[in-house]
């Protein structure tokens, strides 16, 4: 414990000259990528089949996912006090575990969800004096959606059923600019990201309706002109 105390201290002191040292951020245009971690939020699925003999049924089921991957790029102009930029982005969800409406757990569920999105994000930096700019916003735009054959230990066919949807989707979020120099600097941030309903399966037996929901933590690299 010591020892990791100590490497951390003089990993801390060696940083701060530099960041000292290091010029504010600069107005201009600029490109970033960015990874780090998706955390899906529960999500309420309604999924309706039909049959000759039953009709139309339709079940409401509480979804978890695991935690995942969230990557993308970005790329656009710093006004000063306002940035915008395009963004495009993937965020990734393994289903965890599927109750029934009732509280009936399903076992070994074995699926996925994606999302790729197209974003339009504006960003209010709250430049100053120092090399660290604090940002705060948000953005709009649209989610390419991925939902795998999704199974389970009770049936012997698909619960929910490979299909793709594209639908609204919207962030908001903030985070911390630190420069490095005058054209690199570090970008740590979150997002909040959330989708309309997407609608899988409208062709087929079995169709599925969820919005998905995530909160997103990344580090990124971004780069001016």
């Amino acid at each position: 414990m010591k020892a990791h105390v100590t490497i951390l201290a003089v990993l801390v002191t060696l940083t701060i000259p530099v960041l000292c040292a290091a010029a504010p951020p600069r107005p201009g245009p600029y490109v970033s990528g960015f990874v780090g971690v998706s955390v899906p939020q529960n999500a309420d699925v309604t999924s309706s089949s039909y049959s000759s003999t039953n009709g139309t049924t339709s079940l409401t089921d509480r979804v978890e996912f695991d935690p995942s991957i969230n990557i993308g790029g970005t790329g656009g102009f710093d006004f000063g006090l306002i940035r915008l930029e395009g963004e495009l982005s993937y965020k990734h969800g393994n289903i965890a575990t599927i109750t029934e409406q009732g509280g009936t757990p399903l076992h070994n569920a074995d699926g996925n969800l994606g999302a790729l999105a197209m974003m339009f994000n504006a960003f209010l930096d709250l430049h100053n004096a120092s090399p660290v700019t604090p940002y705060f916003g948000g953005g709009i735009g649209f989610a390419a959606m991925h939902l795998s054959d999704t199974f389970v230990s009770e049936y012997d066919y698909p619960i929910y059923q490979e299909d793709d949807d594209a639908v609204f989707a919207y962030q908001a979020g903030a985070g911390v600019e630190i420069a490095l120099n005058r054209m690199l600097s570090l970008d740590l941030g979150y997002r909040y990201f959330a989708t309309t309903t997407a609608k899988f399966g409208r062709d087929r037996d079995i169709t599925t309706e969820l919005k998905f929901q995530s909160h997103n933590a990344a580090v990124g690299v971004r780069v001016k002109f």
